[in-house]
């Protein structure tokens, strides 16, 4: 590599760990492609869900976790990126490109650096500890520094968006091609990709919130307590393809400031996958013009649960591109 980059072993680790950010069904819908000078993200189009996310929403957030992921990591390492997002209109698979500049680190950078291999999906119940304000503060702050809102369900509207989850499952469930797309992707035992049996617990009708349900779950779920998880919605100002990829990079500093706090998360967008209902939160839960992006569940997880296992990657030679010189 030139002096355009850091070297190839710093490249490769803050590859690493922005690989590590989550993604819808664990695909990982994601390529790098290292230049002399600059780094870019591309998606990988063999790796879309044409029946859970038919407008690529859910992929574009992925991306854009795993591009705030890599941001955070090269920062952690003395490198702050300066990113170029769709910088190819002919190319919409081509999402940034991503110049580095020296950068002293700061304790914000190595402590959400630390949470990105510390954070987990977790599925089960969380606790009956309220989630102090302060924090969910702090959640709001970090997203919307990246151009993103972040809203605590209220419970006047609450119920409405918990109506739109319930229907979204039942309408997945009534689904052939989206229950057949999902099994490809679910009940994973040893694959470097897909939602890993052992992660997900069996969906119980008695909760109020309901997460997806997935194939063959087997992680048991202990929590009797009632479950004080606040609800939250992270939206942007506009819903074209800047805005959602954009909306990923607010989600990955939502979710890595919550882990760095202690706190448990769960990333929700099936009821954003059907235009019907999404429309409907767009109206009732975000009233001033804010697009919905994603839900997150969040709130402390019983003292007493395991700790869960980390969701396999590719490797990182799986996901990177040949060198590409650059004019």
């Amino acid at each position: 590599m030139d002096s355009g980059l850091p070297d190839a072993d710093t490249v490769r680790t803050a590859v690493a760990m922005a690989v590590l950010a989550p993604s819808v069904h664990n695909t990982q819908p994601w390529r790098w492609r290292i230049g002399d000078r600059s780094i870019h993200l591309y998606t990988d189009p063999a790796r879309t869900l044409p029946y859970t996310d038919p407008d690529q929403r859910d992929l574009l957030l992925s991306c854009g976790l795993a591009l705030h992921h890599l941001r955070i990591a090269f920062a952690a390492l003395g490198w702050s990126a300066v990113v170029h997002r769709l910088p190819n209109p002919k190319d919409p698979d081509h999402l940034a490109a991503i110049e580095l500049v020296p950068h002293r680190p700061t304790g914000s950078d190595v402590s959400l650096s630390a949470a990105i291999a510390q954070r987990r999906t977790d599925r089960r119940r969380y606790s009956s500890w309220p989630v102090p304000p302060g924090h969910l503060a702090l959640v709001q702050e970090r997203a919307a520094a990246l151009g993103a809102v972040v809203r605590r369900i209220e419970p006047a509207v609450y119920g409405d968006v918990v109506d739109a989850i319930r229907t979204a499952a039942d309408r997945h469930a009534a689904d052939p091609d989206y229950r057949h797309e999902l099994s490809m992707w679910s009940g994973k035992h040893s694959s470097p990709d897909g939602v890993p049996a052992r992660n997900t617990p069996r969906r119980n009708p008695a909760d109020e919130l309901p997460g997806r349900e997935f194939v063959g779950p087997a992680l048991v779920d202990g929590t009797q307590s009632p479950d004080a998880a606040e609800l939250l919605a992270l939206g942007t100002a506009s819903d074209d393809r800047g805005s959602r990829l954009r909306a990923g990079e607010a989600l990955s500093a939502a979710l890595l400031t919550a882990t760095n706090i202690g706190l448990a998360t769960c990333v929700l967008t099936e009821p954003l996958e059907i235009p019907q209902l999404r429309a409907r939160l767009h109206a009732d839960a975000l009233d001033d013009g804010i697009f919905p992006q994603a839900l997150i569940r969040i709130g402390w997880a019983p003292t007493s649960a395991a700790p869960l296992p980390a969701t396999p990657r590719r490797a990182v030679a799986d996901v990177l591109d040949p060198f590409v010189a650059e004019d």
